[in-house]
Formats: C-alpha cells, structure tokens, sequence
C-alpha cells in the first residue's frame, strides 16, 4: 500500500493521533485509499513512523465515523460509500448550505475576509500542487468556518458530519486535468458574493460547488 498522503510525522508534532487521523481520513475522503484496502495498525505505525497507539487510536476513530471496518485477525478494511449514499449526501446539503451562504451574505463580517481569503489560497495552492492533505484540511476548515459565521453551531454539527461522510473519490484524478483548481478557485469566487452582499450568487455557487461532489469528484461529467 502506498500513497502520498501517508508520510512519516515529524516527531515533536503535539499531537500523533490526531495526524494520523486527519492523513488517513483525507487519503480515504480523496480515494488514494480505495474502498476495500486493508489496513494493518503495524504497517501504518512503520509508514508513519511512530508507536502503535497513536495509529491504533485513530484507526477506531475512524471506524466510529464509518470510515473502516474492523475485519477480524485482519485489520481494518476501507469501506465504500455507494452512489446513492453520495446523492443523497449532496442532496441533504443543497438543502442547508446554499441558503445559509445566501443568508450570510445579507450580514457578512468584513473582519473575517482576511482569514477567509487566506484558507481560500491555501485551497487553492494545494489543488494546484497536488498536496491533498492540505487541501482537504484548508476546505473543511472553510466551509465550517463559514457556516460557524451564522451562529448557529447545530448547523456546523451537521455540516460536518455530512461532509465526512462523503467521499471525493476523483479528486486525484482532478488534478491532472486541472478540475480541481477550477473548483478550488470557487472559494475565492463564494467570498467575493458574500463580500459584496450578493445573496442570490452565493447560493448559485455554493449550489454548484456541492454539485461537484456528485460530479467531477466523483469521476461524472457536468453540464
């Protein structure tokens, strides 16, 4: 098993486990991890070069956000999100997200622009470099953030837990063609409506944003 989001951790990091996890979950949530990979906490303590508990911390936190299975004497195996579970994944956050980034536009905290704009170009730079992991982290963390904006932290919950559920699995193949960047530079395009109080077009991206998800991420041709 090989793949470039798993890589050594740098000894003094603070926290291993939480590494580990977030490497893993973003080689599982990009497909670099396909559907089906058996993982053995031994041979991810070697790749990433530390114990076993921290790895064997993170693999059961993964396995309670149904990301792998425990597979007896095995290991854990990566399980699969059929295309249904993703249609309907998207269809739950059309209904939440597009509005809510239409009623953030009508009161958009300028203060947060600079944050903002600098997670957008972090998500931007790794769908450029190919550097998954950090493309992964920088999009959560501004999708929450923004949806955090609103005050109402029942909608960050859910948000969350719908885009962990969901699997990008073309995302890597989006790289070579350049599709990825064409959707990284949406971030950037979200903020300039929610800046300029226009409502109306950040529902419409953020409504083609989710689509993608169904779409190009998926492997599937849009219109």
């Amino acid at each position: 098993m090989s793949t470039s989001l798993i890589r050594p951790v740098e000894h003094h990091h603070r926290n291993l486990r939480a590494h580990v996890e977030q490497a893993l979950s973003a080689a599982i949530i990009t497909g670099e991890l396909a559907p089906g990979t058996l993982l053995t906490v031994p041979t991810l303590a070697t790749q990433f070069e530390v114990s076993a508990t921290p790895v064997r911390e993170a693999v059961l936190d993964l396995e309670s956000r149904g990301f792998v299975e425990s597979v007896r004497n095995k290991g854990f195996r990566v399980t699969e999100v059929s295309p249904e579970s993703l249609r309907q994944i998207a269809e739950v956050r059309q209904l939440l997200e597009p509005p809510a980034m239409e009623q953030l536009a009508r009161n958009f905290p300028a203060g947060e622009l600079p944050g903002l704009r600098s997670l957008a170009a972090d998500i931007v730079s790794g769908a450029h470099t190919g550097e998954l992991l950090g493309y992964v982290q920088a999009d959560q963390q501004f999708h929450l953030q923004l949806a955090g904006l609103l005050g109402n932290p029942v909608l960050v919950e859910v948000i969350a837990d719908l885009r962990s559920r969901a699997r990008l699995i073309g995302v890597a193949a989006m790289v070579k063609t350049g599709r990825l960047e064409e959707s990284a530079a949406e971030h950037h395009q979200l903020l300039d409506h929610l800046s300029a109080g226009d409502g109306a077009a950040a529902r419409a991206l953020m409504h083609r944003h989710i689509g993608h998800t169904i779409g190009w991420w998926a492997g599937q041709p849009e219109e």
